[in-house]
């Protein structure tokens, strides 16, 4: 295991890095991140919301991360930027060790005749790789994983431990995908004969694009005939469930526990809330954002964010308005028959 000692960057090369207006003495080492209210010294820390500013003048940060109506709100060394948790996300990922098992196939590892891996590539124990299966640079594959005949993992690509790739599967560059994931398995393909479910075979492919990421036990089913495509820099949290040949646009991301049945079309650059459920064989256009726990059931055409939930309430107000949302019919006829007889009397007067 290759564990690289941890290094610290100056302010000042931090700035130059990634931009933004330096307040403070820019030999100033920082070697972490952390919130307002866990830093020390060497720490940078980053305000995001106003109502984390109490935190603001607490923190013991080495250095703060802030937007521009707020370089004055401390006197602690700061960076002056126009996205306070954009830039922390960037210094943290400098700042992350990166731990990269040794390049090799570990003896207790098997792969089958025919597959390619990488020299540089890192393969763990009781990891099987099928027949024809190619692994290309750098790729880790860590304990238990499981890659069936054909399988494609494209450079830089991480597996975590007991992963499973169902045969014929392509994952692109630079890829992590989390333990448990399994991509490929059967969609839920069925036809209904004579009282008894027939299943359909499953022949199509998932293809993965480059620079995903996919959380612990998420699923993915392949396409029932065509293949289900999830393209490149999209980035899916754990426990999602999505079906046979399902499209995801590039770039759009998921939080846990969301659901999208077959065949649905999803745009680029869209989000989706946690435990959000999409209908199958529907479409969603570009830069749409769904709540969380919306259910979606319908095509939308047009960007925007769209939200379809009661939030929790206490039980005798939420049966109050299950109770009105119950009498909308009669109370909508009732409206319609007082139109009516308005525009009876309307006339009338004419």
């Amino acid at each position: 295991m290759t564990r690289p000692n941890p290094r610290a960057y100056r302010l000042g090369e931090i700035v130059e890095r990634f931009g933004g207006n330096l307040i403070g003495d820019p030999d100033l080492p920082i070697s972490r991140i952390a919130t307002l209210e866990s830093a020390g010294p060497g720490d940078l820390s980053f305000l995001s919301h106003p109502k984390y500013r109490p935190q603001l003048q607490s923190t013991r940060a080495a250095a703060v991360i802030v937007k521009e109506s707020e370089r004055d709100a401390t006197d602690r060394p700061r960076i002056v930027c126009d996205d306070p948790y954009l830039y922390f996300a960037r210094v943290a990922r400098l700042l992350a060790p990166q731990i990269r098992p040794a390049a090799g196939v570990h003896p207790q590892a098997v792969v089958e005749p025919g597959a390619v891996v990488a020299a540089s590539a890192a393969v763990g124990p009781w990891c099987h790789i099928g027949r024809e299966a190619r692994l290309g640079e750098r790729v880790v594959i860590e304990a238990g994983c499981t890659l069936g005949d054909e399988v494609e993992i494209g450079e830089d690509s991480h597996l975590h431990a007991s992963v499973t790739i169902y045969p014929r599967c392509r994952i692109g560059k630079r890829a992590v995908i989390h333990s448990g994931a399994v991509i490929g398995a059967d969609g839920f393909g069925l036809a209904l004969e004579e009282g008894r479910w027939l299943k359909i075979p499953q022949t199509g492919r998932v293809i993965v694009g480059d620079d995903v990421e996919i959380g612990a036990n998420t699923t993915i089913d392949r396409g029932a005939l065509d293949d289900t495509v999830i393209e490149d820099g999209v980035k899916l949290d754990n426990q999602i469930q999505i079906g046979h040949n399902v499209r995801i646009g590039a770039h759009t991301a998921m939080a846990g526990c969301v659901g999208v049945a077959g065949s649905a079309r999803i745009g680029r650059h869209c989000t989706v809330g946690g435990a959000a459920m999409i209908h199958g064989h529907i479409e969603i256009a570009d830069h749409v954002n769904i709540s969380a726990a919306t259910l979606v059931t319908k095509s939308i055409t047009r960007p925007g964010t769209y939200t379809a939930m009661f939030p929790a309430a206490e039980h005798r107000e939420w049966t109050r308005i299950v109770a009105h949302l119950r009498s909308l019919d009669r109370l909508a006829e009732r409206v319609r028959e007082l139109e009516r007889e308005m525009s009876k009397r309307e006339k009338r007067k004419r």
